[in-house]
């Protein structure tokens, strides 16, 4: 059991990169975790390793500190020769503190330390106990959302009476209730106004759009790209050079680039695509000195908002999906 609580500690660590999220440890929320795990008792004890089972209920005052009382349950044997039945039950209770290292993270560690009790039922030939013990420990938790969490523990607990330590691992799941939940916050963009560079006085729709605030969007239908391909063409080089004079009279305007592809391949691959075309025509701009760095930025669409419907996907180079194949310019004057 050990083994695995290692390997699942080392998975959480990697499922952190690039899952920074909004707060996930939200104040004034109950939660409850059963759990299960392997706990190891002090050889003095004369009790065998046995799978343990629990359940436990908190408390988050804010992000960072909590209170949570918990209780677990083992059934394992006594070591030695007695002459009924060797089984023993164990029973673990604790009240602990929870400090919360980075609560705003998927992927939240924290430490914790409490006071409890530890009773044991002996064979009937041994005396039973109940003895005081304090316990203190590290863990993870990883959020799948903000309402369920993997959670895993490593705890070391303290024998008062008889200066004994045990070691518990554990892993469980948490549901959340209650708090807060994080706002999704829509942001209300200005109107859209698509204007095709080919449209007959195109500078003077450009400059009555811009009256208002308007995104403007130059769409510069014959800047396309060959099937999974994010390199520019040259007959694609030149459409930019020949139009990017309608960004330069805006030298007020922030210049998105945005990538779309057709609707061939996976969702995540054609996310990527759009963004490496994006990005394939904003470096051109800025090598060829044609636009600043600090008036561009790069947007990828994948296969969203095509420009035309393709009624067969897995034509490849129907006139649909080429057409779907190809960069805009988003422009935001201010």
């Amino acid at each position: 059991m050990k083994k695995i609580f290692c390997t699942i500690i080392s998975v959480m660590f990697l499922l952190i990169m690039g899952s920074v999220v909004s707060a996930q440890v939200r104040p004034c929320t109950f939660y409850l975790t059963p759990y299960i795990g392997e706990f190891e008792f002090d050889e003095n004890q004369e009790l065998k390793d046995t799978p343990v089972y629990g359940l436990s209920l908190g408390y988050n005052f804010t992000k960072y500190l909590g209170l949570e009382a918990a209780g677990d349950y083992m059934s394992t044997n006594y070591k030695l020769t007695v002459p009924d039945s060797q089984e023993a039950k164990v029973v673990n209770y604790r009240f602990d503190g929870i400090l919360n290292l980075l609560p705003d993270n998927r992927l939240v560690p924290f430490v914790f330390a409490g006071y409890g009790g530890q009773l044991i039922d002996y064979p009937k030939s041994v005396t039973n106990k109940n003895v005081s013990a304090l316990d203190y420990g590290v863990g993870l938790r990883f959020f799948f959302t903000e309402d369920l969490a993997l959670r895993a523990d490593a705890r070391q607990i303290h024998i008062f009476d008889d200066s004994m330590q045990d070691e518990e691992y554990t892993l469980g799941l948490s549901f959340y209730f209650g708090g807060a939940k994080t706002a999704s916050v829509a942001i209300a963009e200005p109107p859209k106004v698509v204007i095709l560079a080919s449209e007959p006085q195109v500078e003077e729709k450009v400059k009555v759009a811009a009256v208002e605030p308007t995104i403007i969007v130059l769409a510069f239908e014959d800047v396309h790209f060959d099937f999974d391909k994010s390199t520019l063409k040259p007959e694609a080089q030149a459409i930019l050079k020949r139009n990017i004079q309608l960004l330069k009279d805006n030298p007020n305007a922030q210049i998105r680039v945005a990538g779309y592809t057709s609707a061939s391949g996976t969702e995540d691959y054609n996310q990527k695509l759009s963004e490496r075309r994006a990005n394939a025509v904003e470096e051109y701009l800025v090598s060829e000195g044609l636009i600043s760095q600090d008036r561009l930025s790069m947007i990828g669409y994948g296969k969203t908002n095509p420009a035309m419907y393709e009624a067969a996907p897995k034509e490849l180079y129907s006139k649909a999906a080429k057409a779907n194949m190809r960069v805009l310019f988003e422009i935001i004057v201010k």
